[in-house]
């Protein structure tokens, strides 16, 4: 439930950034401290390029953040390790319904996230103007999803009358167009350019690691596999990827994704006649915990901590659908779960090495996922790293 907070009682922090711009420049000019070459000093106000191309004025660094999606915590943490939620006045609630076993990890460390003001959305005009005023918000961020109803509601405008600036980012849409910019662009709000981009050179490195195997192999034979999205999620079949975001990983990976061809955006549905007649040679299921969402649902749990026999089991039991029962895949055992997150969030590297070593185990065989993301938890996140994120019908998987 959304709740309001009452500005009177945080005289302290609602004005101190207004009354102490000029203060905090002079300060920092009189020691003549240069963050960065490119970075702002406290308190000046930058042009943002976000990710549509449009040109905000923010002032920077900021200090109080609205998340418009909860799951924005992914790369805020990777940013403010130390204090993700230092910055965050109010976010969506779809972190704790989207990732239960991830929101509960963080919940242990950082209990006050569960008091945070949450907001509806813009998708479905639930979003509360007036409470954003009320929390006084230095920026809101936004997943580029959310343009076409942010732009019909007229959100921007009405945001604008009273000085609060939105800023769009994508690790979604088009994870490996957006995803560096999308991060610089986060590093410049909140003053952590030079942790950005040392983010940014660590993603790098560990897509290569895939990207420079496949590209060496002149003729690398390409398993089919069909990605499908958030299987038992729903009783329908069966909602997958075109040619970006798990579909682009599939691609990178040294896989054909069979729903490139089929689905002409980002998402999208085939029927089981398709991937029958496809007769693909994996089948990989993107899950999470969405006991939120779907109590007791036939979803596959993959997350931090999961148990990977249950996750097995339960993505046993998917397969026992029409669309997938004799088909090559499951017939080899060559059926996978893997975490849905990975389709939202700058971790999509951890997704593609795990894939590549799914659909060409002896290209790489020295090559452990898990042991990259707990590199990416030691160095960047403020969260231990816990197994559970895959789980696999073959032998060994």
């Amino acid at each position: 439930m959304s709740r309001k907070i009452d500005c009177r009682k945080r005289q302290s922090i609602c004005g101190a950034k207004k009354m102490n711009i000029f203060k905090k420049v002079a300060t920092a000019a009189s020691v003549s401290l240069v963050l960065f070459s490119s970075a702002a000093f406290a308190g000046e106000t930058v042009k943002i390029t976000d990710i549509t191309g449009r040109e905000v004025e923010v002032n920077v660094p900021v200090e109080h953040v609205i998340l418009g999606e909860g799951r924005q915590i992914y790369f805020v943490a990777a940013l403010d390790t130390e204090d993700p939620f230092g910055r965050v006045v109010g976010w969506r609630d779809d972190f704790k319904k989207a990732d239960l076993d991830g929101y509960n990890e963080y919940l242990k460390k950082f209990p006050q996230m569960d008091s945070l003001p949450t907001f509806g959305g813009m998708k479905d005009g639930t979003f509360d103007v007036e409470q954003a005023v009320a929390l006084h918000p230095d920026v809101i961020i936004m997943n580029i999803d959310s343009k076409t109803a942010t732009e019909e509601g007229g959100y921007i405008e009405k945001l604008a009358k009273v000085g609060i600036p939105l800023v769009y980012i994508d690790f979604r849409d088009k994870a490996f167009e957006n995803t560096e910019p999308s991060m610089r662009i986060v590093g410049k709000l909140f003053g952590k350019e030079e942790r950005a981009e040392e983010f940014i050179q660590f993603r790098a490195e560990q897509l290569a690691r895939v990207t420079d195997v496949v590209a060496a192999q002149a003729d690398l034979k390409r398993p089919v596999v069909f990605m499908e999205r958030a299987g038992g999620y729903s009783d329908d079949c069966c909602m997958s990827f075109g040619d970006e975001n798990f579909g682009k990983m599939v691609e990178m990976a040294g896989g054909i994704n069979m729903a490139k061809d089929i689905i002409p955006g980002t998402f999208g549905t085939v029927n089981p006649e398709q991937i029958i007649a496809s007769n693909p040679d994996q089948v990989i299921v993107t899950g999470a915990n969405w006991e939120g969402y779907v109590p007791g649902g036939k979803w596959v749990g993959v997350g931090p901590g999961a148990d990977e026999e249950q996750s097995a089991a339960k993505l046993k039991v998917l397969m026992e659908r029409p669309a997938f029962t004799g088909v090559k895949a499951v017939k080899d055992g060559n059926v996978h779960a893997i975490w849905h997150q990975f389709y939202n969030s700058p971790y999509q590297f951890v997704a593609v090495q795990q894939i590549a070593k799914w659909l060409h185990p002896e290209l790489f065989k020295d090559l452990d996922p898990d042991a990259s993301f707990k590199e990416l938890h030691d160095r960047f996140l403020p969260v231990d790293y816990k197994p559970g994120y895959f789980a696999s019908l073959s032998v060994g998987g």
